[in-house]
């Protein structure tokens, strides 16, 4: 166990570069089973949700080489099992996606729940209909194992999704890229990680049309060949760093940020008065912000929400939160997607925000609050919640203590070296 301590207080100056798609890395990497062929993949995040996968591909009988600075050779030429290790797989979200290629490739699989952040109720109906719908049969028993096959995969036609599920959807496009005839996904999720998703998959020979949309188009094909492909940055990660240089006040310039993704966080981070300017691939937030919550017409307390893309991203809602506390004016955050998300406010409230939890989707932001530390320490519930109470802790007076910090490791590619790099005082020491 490892846990951080941040001397708070400074401003956070310089420059970051931001790391590979946590959320690509975790599909595009399973996705390498749907060849015999070797793939190699560029800017794979090091953090521990990554190297998880990695364990459970090797597990199959998958030839994994690291080849430096964030590049894997994958090479799936002999899958040897088709059951998941569950004591791998149960310990993210993530490797329910292993479902679609594994079906596709070997025709079965056998894998546990899930497991992942505990944000809330995470169904996975949504994956098994679109499964079913592309010919495999589903079961599962009553230890929460599933058991899947299909002797051969069809195209399932009209395909409406009961939801715009980001790995559901990413589940049935593996499945349909080599079943038989053609799959149209409706309601399909669009975020920039489905996108990479297709467009790697493309890469490797799959016939795919309408990316970036919510309507794809998919025609199965016989086999796919191996690619070499590069996923694209970590828009949550960016949202981290813009909120870390608003609390503190310094300027941070974000190398290969991806604007073009940035759009919507754009819309709500100006909202609470925090801006940056484009330069090329990169952003530029500039220091001393005059942080101010817009209010609503006719003077309405301002909300903000999370959207499926390209809304607001709900994982940067507990970044917002803190973001918040350091900005004048009232705000209210509703996360109608994820019921314990916001489990964390105890936390800010006993540092000195002014945040009232109305309710397990709801809370009531009202700053700016000065910040103080909690030398006792505070857990990481989930990876997000984690970060945003290290930026509670840069922003505070005195030193915190972060314990649970592998949460914040499944996310954030070594976060702390980055974020010294930028003036930071933090330090990791195991427990």
């Amino acid at each position: 166990m490892s846990k951080f301590i941040i001397e708070g207080g400074r401003s956070l100056n310089g420059v970051v570069k931001a790391s590979g798609n946590k959320n690509a890395a975790l599909k595009l990497l399973p996705a390498c089973l749907l060849t015999s062929e070797p793939v190699i993949l560029h800017n794979i995040p090091e953090i521990s949700d990554v190297q998880n996968t990695i364990r459970v591909l090797l597990d199959l009988g998958v030839e994994m080489t690291d080849l430096g600075d964030g590049s894997w050779r994958v090479h799936a030429q002999n899958v040897t099992k088709t059951a998941l290790d569950p004591m791998l797989a149960g310990q993210t979200r993530a490797s329910f996606v292993f479902a679609g290629p594994m079906l596709g490739r070997m025709g079965s699989v056998r894998l546990p729940i899930p497991g992942g952040d505990v944000i809330g109720g995470r169904p996975l109906d949504t994956h098994v209909q679109a499964l079913t719908a592309l010919g495999a049969s589903v079961s599962m028993s009553q230890r929460g194992v599933f058991e899947m096959e299909a002797a051969q995969l069809h195209g399932a036609g009209h395909l409406l999704l009961a939801e715009a599920s980001v790995t559901a959807t990413e589940n049935a496009i593996m499945a349909a890229v080599l079943a038989k005839g053609e799959t149209v996904i409706y309601n399909a999720a669009c975020e920039p990680h489905v996108r990479d998703l297709c467009a790697f998959l493309k890469s490797m020979g799959a016939d795919i049309e309408g990316l970036g949309s919510n309507r794809l188009i998919i025609n199965g094909v016989d086999r796919l060949s191996g690619t070499e492909f590069r996923i694209g940055s970590d828009f949550m990660e960016v949202g981290s760093f813009i909120g870390a240089a608003a609390v503190t006040g310094g300027e941070i310039r974000i190398q290969d940020a991806q604007p073009q993704n940035l759009g919507m966080i754009r819309l709500v981070y100006e909202r609470m008065g925090v801006h940056w300017y484009d330069d090329g691939d990169d952003i530029v937030v500039p220091a001393d912000q005059e942080m101010v919550i817009q209010e609503g017409l006719g003077g309405r307390i301002s909300e903000i929400k999370p959207h499926p893309w390209p809304g607001f991203p709900p994982d940067l809602m507990s970044i917002a939160v803190v973001m918040a506390t350091q900005a004048k004016g009232a705000v209210l955050l509703h996360d109608w997607m994820y019921e314990s998300r916001f489990f964390f406010i105890d936390h800010l409230t006993f540092m000195g925000a002014r945040v009232v939890l109305c309710d397990p989707h709801r809370v009531l932001v009202h700053g700016p609050s000065r910040l103080y530390a909690n030398p006792s320490g505070v857990p990481s519930p989930d990876i997000r919640a984690g970060m945003a109470m290290v930026l509670a802790a840069l922003c505070a007076r005195g030193t915190s203590t972060i314990h649970n910090i592998q949460q914040i490791d499944r996310g954030y590619e070594r976060i702390e070296t980055k974020l010294r790099g930028l003036g930071a005082d933090i330090v990791r020491v195991e427990e």
